[in-house]
């Protein structure tokens, strides 16, 4: 029984950190986002510019400890790291979920959302396994030889932290956001007729006048009650709403993009019947402005040969977006959206995406950005 709890801690363990790990390592910028929002709540705003190397070290080091455990490479500094990593995660996990600061932990990108409950519950299950395993950790046993273990563990560390280096300079192997290739973006902006709508509860918090006694009540039972016919009870402070049911919410529901003037834009460029390129950079003063030269001679060479139209979407001011332009004489309009569909259109600043009907037809990182030939030989010469 002793070596059956062993051994499915052991490999329980081992599979779900590598899993945890290669997720998001898939994205290390947006886990990399996510340690911003944690950075914000705990004070640790310094650490911001370096949010995506942390996330990098972080996802890398999830994997070499699961595929060490389940090797059984140190085994006993593996356990322990196991061990200092999960009190960690819990400790976070924990938290967020009681004082509603994270609404997601992003533990598994965002291939598999879970609320800051959910994370809590599953660091519980995986710190009670990995307990299991400090607790019986001279009975684990290696299952490679003794003379190649530090070739294998060095393997381990240079695969593990070789996705998300890999994955940041690109972009993510597979897309788990709603912006991915083939995605048909006015759909999924839309709320379906009869979608079921949040449902709130309303609480008073009433004050008697004689007596001074202060209760809260629902709106429903404010109602039912019928208390508001009692001139001693009044209302006091702003009233409380609280979400009791989730409706239905589209899965882009924060993409509003506009013009200088502030002109609502967003059917106008998302719908536009042709080949359009969109340019995303949510920060141009982050921005790679190589790249932005490149791209500026690619898509002069597609509108002058094509007629395909392009256009910058960015998260910075008028005023930057004007010196950028005229800096790097760039012939492609400006308009503006909120950073945060912005970076969950592409992962890279600027990214490239290829956009038809509304339908995403492609998108590419800027370091790996197409060659005019190979476009028209895919997309435009048809």
């Amino acid at each position: 029984m002793k070596a059956i709890s062993i051994g499915f801690s052991r490999f329980f363990v081992g599979f779900l950190f590598i899993f945890s790990g290669l997720i998001k390592a898939n994205d290390p910028l947006g886990f990399g986002y996510k340690l911003q929002e944690y950075f914000e709540v705990f004070h640790l705003t310094f650490f911001n510019d370096y949010a995506t190397a942390i996330a990098i070290f972080l996802c890398g080091l999830e994997i070499i400890l699961g595929a060490a455990l389940l090797l059984g490479l140190f085994v006993r500094q593996v356990i322990w790291g196991l061990l200092g990593l999960i009190v960690f995660f819990t400790f976070l996990t924990f938290y967020s979920a009681f004082f509603e600061v994270v609404t997601s932990c992003g533990c598994f990108g965002d291939a598999i959302p879970l609320t800051p409950w959910q994370s809590f519950g599953k660091d519980l299950i995986l710190l009670a396994f990995i307990l299991i395993l400090f607790i019986y950790r001279a009975e684990i046993k290696s299952i490679v030889p003794l003379k190649i273990q530090n070739f294998i563990l060095a393997a381990c560390i240079l695969l593990s932290f070789g996705v998300g280096i890999y994955t940041y300079g690109n972009l993510p192997v597979i897309d788990f956001l709603p912006y991915k290739v083939g995605a048909n973006v006015p759909e999924l902006m839309k709320i379906p007729p009869g979608a079921p709508q949040d449902e709130y509860e309303i609480v008073y918090q009433l004050k008697n006048k004689q007596t001074g006694e202060v209760k809260k009540m629902t709106d429903k039972a404010y109602l039912k009650e019928e208390i508001w016919k009692d001139t001693n009870w009044e209302i006091t402070g702003e009233p409380e709403s609280k979400l009791l049911k989730k409706g239905f919410e589209p899965k882009i529901k924060d993409l509003k993009i506009s013009n200088a003037a502030g002109e609502d834009l967003t059917s106008t460029v998302i719908e536009h019947s042709a080949y359009q390129f969109l340019i995303i950079a949510y920060d141009l003063d982050k921005t790679d402005l190589q790249a932005f030269k490149s791209l500026n001679e690619l898509t002069a060479k597609a509108a002058q040969g094509f007629k395909i139209s392009s256009l910058v979407l960015t998260a910075s001011s008028i005023d930057q977006a004007e010196q950028l332009k005229k800096n790097l004489s760039i012939n492609m309009p400006f308009f503006f959206a909120d950073a945060i569909p912005l970076k969950s259109m592409v992962r890279a600043n600027p990214g490239i995406i290829l956009i038809k009907n509304g339908i995403i037809i492609d998108k590419w990182h800027y370091q790996n950005m197409p060659a005019y030939e190979d476009l028209v030989k895919k997309y435009f010469k048809k």
